[in-house]
């Protein structure tokens, strides 16, 4: 039996619009994107687009503790989530013990 623990909330930010910049909604990493609710974007986040602003969150939390030796973290963008896998076999997981967002 394994016990996950995450540490902390999903990284966060805020994106000022400039006057005149969000006619149509909010630009992220060179698309745009509706006002209103986002529910993923392409990167992985949960955002909200308004003519002001657009705030996001992560979707995923960062592996900070796990065997660095014989492990590796890969992103998984599909799960928009992060993989800890053995270096030897990638196919085969390893183990976390804590996370950070």
């Amino acid at each position: 039996m394994s016990i996950m623990v995450t540490m902390g909330d999903a990284y966060c930010f805020t994106k000022l619009n400039k006057p005149g910049e969000a006619n149509k909604g909010c630009m992220l990493d060179g698309k745009l994107y509706p006002f209103g609710e986002i529910a993923r974007t392409d990167n992985c986040f949960r955002c909200s687009c308004n003519k002001h602003s657009m705030g996001c969150c992560s979707l995923f939390h960062t592996p900070v503790s796990y065997d660095k030796e014989n492990c590796k973290v890969v992103f998984n963008k599909e799960k928009c989530d992060y993989d800890v896998v053995q270096k030897s076999d990638p196919s085969k997981e390893c183990f976390v013990y804590s996370r950070v967002g």
